[in-house]
């Protein structure tokens, strides 16, 4: 079983800044990719950033420049630094991971966390 976790939003003043953490827990063989997604009020869910296993990293056009993302010592661990944050970066913030797992026979699927609450508001 896989489970995926993140954690640091809250509340932050417009231009503010916040480090959101996701991990990557379980029976892991290998880390494809892991990824940030987000979905504001009302709105469909948005790819954010993603870095894939040979360190690549893309972004979305609305954050580039403001967010960074990064791997931890173990590529289980990735985090999102989010600078001069907007009201309209309000969003329940996701992290996907896509995971090789199995033992004889390897196949690739993608976990979901259950998201963490960004509100950025004055």
């Amino acid at each position: 079983q896989v489970h995926v976790v993140e954690s640091g939003g809250g509340l932050v003043q417009p231009g503010g800044s916040l480090r959101l953490s996701c991990t990557a827990s379980g029976s892991i063989f290998s880390i494809s990719s892991m990824g940030w997604y987000r979905q504001p009020p009302g709105k469909q869910r948005e790819l954010v950033a993603v870095i894939t296993k040979d360190g690549t990293i893309d972004y979305a056009d609305s954050v580039k420049g403001r967010f960074t993302m990064s791997r931890g010592n173990a590529e289980n661990m990735v985090y999102l630094e989010m600078n001069s944050l907007k009201a309209e970066d309000t969003a329940v913030y996701y992290c996907k991971a896509i995971v090789v797992v199995g033992s004889h026979m390897l196949s690739e699927y993608q976990y979901w966390g259950q998201g963490t609450q960004v509100t950025v508001s004055s």
